[in-house]
């Protein structure tokens, strides 16, 4: 049941993303979160409110037409009021009729707070991307023409 609960919230926090919907991502996560997409973008992980996460999303994902990510092969451990979850994930970022597609692990950690599973700790393993891989710029600049 709890573990159900657990792979629900995290497939909220990704079809919200999709859909654009920053309420619901922010929602569905606690009052700060370690975020780790360093084996991507490089970097050290940090601490960010769900606002500073959604910024940075926000700021990106609609320069693309839609995306899509999947999520499976779960895999959670329950420690009380805390739980750890592994799965694979695979996003598509479309533009026009190019594709982008970034595969990897995740491993997240949430912490269930007043009865609602909530986001501490999102990790990216990334594995590898295929596609059009000229995408993520020509989608910053699409947003900065619709933004000026």
């Amino acid at each position: 049941m709890e573990g159900n609960k657990i792979i629900q919230a995290i497939t909220n926090l990704f079809n919200s993303v999709d859909a654009r919907d920053w309420e619901s991502v922010h929602n569905v996560m606690a009052e700060t979160v370690l975020y780790d997409y360093t084996s991507m973008v490089g970097g050290e992980p940090s601490v960010q409110t769900p606002q500073e996460i959604i910024d940075i999303w926000s700021h990106f994902m609609p320069g693309f037409d839609s995306t899509h990510h999947q999520i499976s092969e779960f895999r959670v451990k329950l420690h009380g009021n805390q739980a750890d979850a592994d799965y694979v994930g695979k996003a598509d970022h479309f533009m026009d009729d190019d594709v982008w597609t970034i595969s990897g692990t995740y491993h997240t950690k949430l912490e269930k707070q007043n009865g609602i599973w909530l986001i501490t700790h999102l990790q990216l393993n990334y594995d590898k991307q295929s596609g059009n891989t000229g995408l993520p710029q020509r989608a910053k600049e699409r947003l900065a023409k619709l933004q000026s």
